[in-house]
């Protein structure tokens, strides 16, 4: 197995790629601003949560649409561990269109945790409204990258809701969502969890830091292949991750590169007829030693089965990797092999992000803006918000 090196300062950037590239290479710098922004208003926090986790039966419900609802599912076993109530995930894309299969118990007391990185988007504002109509007590924590977004202006001075803003750089001025995911999941992880989600923080960044120079030649030349589709495996919290890993892919090669994200374990039922000798894996190994085990099998089977080379494994520790599959490539994050999946998911994604980068550069595209035409939008257009009966 071989593991990304550290390396020099990178090339200059193609043209069409500077707002992402810089955007992704930001990470590490404005996690450590994001922390500082928790600090700051840990007093605060305190006093908006901790009657609410005090709440009987609290349900914690964790909301976003796209890459948004994403950072819901990456964090939400960890969140869960941590706060000894039930929290989930649910998009606010279902919210919107199923309110009432959402909130079925209107006694049950809820704290509705939106991830928005403009607060912009219709589904965004109308998710919050629906949970104040059909839920008898609901608070809200809102999580976004933009001040002046409709979400945040609308709980700034809100009782029931407090805001916390990620660093103005994070609100990407890219097509894709990257510092501005990471910035909100690192909100959420620290605000939530209190220092007792494993993986945050110096060890998170330096791990991440090693990733982002160009000069990590392993993974501009895995995302320069001439392969026309790709698989991104995930358990657990990494399921979430591997569903952005391809959405990242989709969005960034304006929808040429084909890409499917699914669990080591549900892989075979099914999907796995998306394989064919051009198809690229990234499988997101879990730090979980029983998870782990499923992750081995599906590299193993999978290193056997294509080209070498075309599978990679991201991994916070080597261990049974090699055992796993001798001629598969392997990306280690250094220091990141006690963290939490939900804290390994941070530098994991840098590993996409490139991926996609790269691959959109490949196809002579603009990743700042993947779709000239219009046919995707930065921030959703066309969606009616219809009235609730």
């Amino acid at each position: 197995m071989t593991t990304v090196p550290e390396t020099s300062a990178p090339p200059a950037v193609p043209f069409g790629a500077e707002h992402t590239d810089r955007e992704i290479r930001q990470q590490p710098r404005v996690w450590a601003e994001m922390r500082e922004r928790v600090r700051e208003q840990r007093d605060a926090l305190d006093a908006f949560l901790a009657p609410l986790l005090a709440e009987p039966g609290l349900r914690v419900v964790l909301t976003g649409a796209g890459t948004s609802a994403y950072a819901g599912g990456v964090v939400r076993s960890a969140l869960a561990a941590v706060l000894g109530v039930t929290v989930e995930a649910v998009a606010t894309t279902d919210i919107v269109a199923e309110p009432a299969g959402c909130f079925e118990d209107r006694a049950r007391p809820t704290l509705l945790v939106s991830f928005a990185r403009s607060g912009q988007s219709p589904e965004s504002l109308a998710a919050t409204e629906i949970a104040d109509r059909l839920l008898d007590r609901c608070a809200h924590l809102v999580i976004t990258c933009n001040a002046g977004g409709a979400l945040a202006v609308a709980h700034r001075d809100r009782a029931g809701s407090h805001v916390l803003l990620t660093p103005s750089e994070a609100e990407d001025r890219g097509f894709a969502m990257t510092s501005s995911l990471t910035c909100m999941l690192l909100g959420a992880l620290d605000a939530l969890g209190r220092g007792r989600v494993r993986g945050l923080g110096a060890a998170a960044q330096a791990a991440a830091a090693v990733l982002t120079p160009d000069s990590t030649a392993r993974i501009t030349a895995f995302a320069r292949r001439d392969l026309d589709r790709f698989v991104h495996l995930g358990s657990g919290p990494l399921k979430a991750l591997a569903g952005e890993s391809a959405l990242k892919l989709l969005e960034l090669t304006g929808g040429r590169v084909g890409s499917l994200p699914e669990t080591s374990l549900g892989f075979r039922h099914g999907p796995k007829a998306f394989l064919t000798p051009r198809t690229g894996v990234l499988l997101f190994v879990s730090n979980d030693p029983h998870t782990r085990r499923y992750d081995l099998d599906i590299l193993r089977e999978l290193a056997g089965a294509l080209p070498a080379g075309q599978v990679v494994a991201v991994a916070g520790r080597a261990d049974g990797l090699a055992e796993a599959a001798p001629a598969a490539e392997a990306w280690l994050l250094p220091g990141m092999s006690e963290a939490d999946d939900a804290a390994l998911a941070l530098p994991a994604v840098v590993c996409a992000q490139l991926v996609a980068l790269h691959a959109s550069l490949r196809l002579g595209i603009t990743p700042d803006n993947p779709f000239p035409a219009g046919e995707v939008n930065r921030v959703v257009q066309g969606v009616t918000i219809h009235p609730l009966d």
